[in-house]
């Protein structure tokens, strides 16, 4: 069995993708890469230069326009990277509950995924990275060695999202969490332009009722990690 230098990691909105993907890519010394926070970033800008979210043209222009880049964290303060734009550390201004209802619009505009998944793309081809996303088993990298999918129950992905938010000292509603957990599944998994689902060859994982440490066992048998390293 040859060693996985390219992994994919898909999966909706809370069903752990990104922290596994984190530890993942720590244990075996690989780039973490999270795409989302690309779209979370085109967002933002969005926001800040008031553009209507709804005018895709101008979205569209403005993700082809500004310079995002992510880089390994600086800060020891829970960042799983560096955000920035335009050189502008942004990191948890993209993570805010603003920006969480706003993205999978974003997301879904053809031109957004054209300007930002050529950088993706370039990115993963270079080998030894743990991409993580909605896309990047079925486009973004089809050829990679390995494609994992982690899916969840709403129910179990909405708590760990209000879990989440209470330990960041933040306010949180289970019920608007969930109820923007459906409405998000129901934009990324019916847009047009690249829709949320497994990999034809992926690898499917269940997290409900699996610990991080778990499902992250889980996850170092199938990356035959004693090839890689």
């Amino acid at each position: 069995m040859s060693a996985k230098q390219t992994i994919a990691i898909d999966g909706p909105a809370g069903s752990g993708k990104s922290t596994i993907g984190k530890l993942l890519a720590e244990y075996l010394g690989f780039l973490y890469f999270d795409t989302g926070v690309m779209y979370r970033a085109v967002t933002l800008a969005a926001l800040q230069r008031s553009i209507d979210i709804s005018n895709e043209l101008e979205i569209s222009r403005l993700a082809e326009e500004i310079t995002i880049d992510v880089r390994p964290p600086t800060k020891q303060d829970g960042r799983n990277c560096d955000v920035l734009i335009d050189g502008s550390d942004v990191t948890w201004e993209v993570h805010s509950p603003e920006i969480d209802a706003q993205v999978s619009i974003v997301a879904a505009y053809k031109g957004v995924r054209q300007a930002l998944s050529q950088q993706q793309r370039r990115i993963g081809l270079e080998g030894k990275v743990v991409m993580v996303g909605r896309d990047i088993g079925t486009v973004i990298l089809p050829e990679a060695d390995l494609k994992i999918y982690l899916d969840a129950s709403k129910e179990e992905r909405a708590t760990r999202r209000y879990n989440e938010r209470l330990q960041r000292g933040e306010k949180a509603d289970y019920e608007v969490i969930l109820a923007k957990i459906h409405d998000r599944d129901r934009i990324d998994s019916s847009r047009e332009i690249a829709p949320l689902k497994p990999a034809e060859n992926a690898i499917i994982i269940n997290t409900d009722g699996l610990s991080i440490q778990e499902v992250f066992h889980e996850m170092k048998k199938l990356t035959n990690s004693d090839d890689i390293k």
